[in-house]
């Protein structure tokens, strides 16, 4: 049977790392896929730049409207990111009759809704693996081996830099930027880390994970986004002495009045599994009702990683080109016609715990103001420590752990005691996830 020809659209790092386990592995995918890949054409910027695969072996184009149209092309490889250019080639691909693999979770996760609509009406599949977690074969576990459990709720690291950051902070005892300046040299962090640290590219992949759990459309708009800026190492101190780590966490939850999708800094026990994924590994835990919690570690980016999901969604396209249309595996997970039309809650709404930092002036009577005011809130707490005055100051760290609350209560309560003469800073708010009483 002859191979499949694909063309590549970037060869950055995931394209260059693409291309070299497609060579390097070529007898096994063959085997796996039941016909030979075989690169086409790949589109980049410069034909000219050293790279880290060998690209001699196929033509490259600067145009990559060329690879889209191409009529020998079966397969287009989107690795270009952003959702400008990119939407415009995918779309034009899907309309040309190609089917598409990308690692873009910023396409999917704010176009995604258009590109499978698109590719349903064209008869084409959109496998989209490597665009979360990387080299971790979340969606497929979601979408495929976990299809008989009604998924409850998920909680994941699913952005290396930040959670690279935040181990520094615990481990190194180093504050925010330095740990940021640090992942900015080591290449863990851009020169513009926005997309990082305020939680925007994990909220991508969440809105991503969330679809294709719980059989709704992609609502990144929808998504409750934090980033880790404002978490000081006297947090992470606090945290361990609680018996809690901070991580950079993605939740998305079911409850009964719809979904939760909320990307936020986390405090979660430090005995749970998830609580020792350091570095810039990613990991997603998992509960469906049947099986139970299931847990999902590796590499969550880096040229090889990535590419093993890029090429594992190419043996899947190939393995299903025969198939009929009607039947196969629907993009995310459910049929078109039965996507759920469960609200995403506002993030006055949800309900969890949290950790309260309240830097305060060391006089009495001061904590009992503070406690009134969470208990006319209906805020029951869990556990409070008050530590030393800081050197040469007349204040004192309050640390509060409450037990669970809906977040509009302790936005008004956090209001109501930042505005007593005696709290010297704004308070700094930590939510806080147990990952296994529900």
């Amino acid at each position: 049977m002859k191979p499949v020809k694909i063309g590549i659209l970037g060869l950055g790092t995931v394209g260059g790392g693409t291309v070299n386990v497609l060579s390097r592995n070529a007898g096994e995918i063959t085997r796996r896929a039941g016909r030979g890949i075989e690169i086409a054409m790949a589109a980049t910027r410069d034909t000219g730049k050293s790279r880290i695969c060998d690209t001699s072996g196929f033509r490259l184009t600067t145009d990559p409207h060329e690879i889209v149209s191409a009529p020998d092309i079966d397969v287009v490889v989107e690795l270009i990111g952003g959702d400008t250019l990119a939407r415009e080639l995918v779309l034009a691909a899907i309309a040309n009759g190609k089917h598409v693999v990308t690692a873009n979770k910023a396409l999917i996760a704010v176009h995604g809704n258009e590109i499978f609509a698109a590719a349903q009406k064209h008869g084409v599949m959109v496998a989209f693996e490597a665009a979360v977690a990387g080299g971790i074969p979340i969606i497929k576990a979601i979408r495929e081996g976990l299809a008989g459990n009604r998924i409850e709720w998920l909680a994941g690291i699913i952005n290396g830099t930040g959670n690279y950051i935040l181990t520094g902070m615990r481990d190194q005892g180093r504050d925010f930027a330095d740990m940021l300046a640090d992942a900015q040299a080591q290449g863990y962090a851009e020169a513009d880390p926005t997309f990082d640290v305020e939680g925007i590219d994990a909220a991508h992949k969440l809105t991503i994970l969330a679809a294709i759990a719980f059989g709704i459309p992609l609502q990144f708009a929808k998504t409750y986004t934090e980033g880790i800026a404002r978490i000081s190492h006297d947090d992470v101190v606090y945290a361990e002495e609680l018996g809690y780590r901070i991580k950079h966490l993605g939740i998305a939850k079911r409850v009964a009045q719809g979904i939760e999708l909320r990307v936020h800094p986390t405090l979660i026990p430090e005995r749970r599994l998830l609580a020792n994924v350091d570095g810039v590994m990613n990991a997603v835990l998992v509960k469906g009702d049947a099986v139970g919690p299931t847990l999902y570690y590796g590499a969550g980016a880096g040229a090889d990683a990535t590419a093993s999901a890029v090429v594992a969604d190419l043996v899947d396209v190939v393995r299903a080109l025969t198939t009929d249309p009607e039947n196969r595996v629907p993009h995310l997970a459910f049929q078109a016609d039965a996507l759920s039309d469960l609200p995403v809650l506002p993030m006055d709404e949800v309900e969890t715990a949290y950790y309260l930092r309240i830097e305060a002036v060391d006089q009495p009577g001061v904590l009992a103001e503070v406690t009134h005011i969470l208990a006319e809130s209906t805020i029951s707490i869990e556990a409070i420590i008050q530590k030393e005055p800081r050197e040469g100051e007349n204040r004192v760290p309050v640390i509060i752990l409450t037990h669970t609350v809906r977040e509009q209560n302790m936005n008004e309560a956090i209001a109501r005691i930042e505005q007593l003469a005696t709290i010297t800073a704004p308070i700094m708010r930590i939510r806080l996830e147990y990952l296994n009483r529900e």
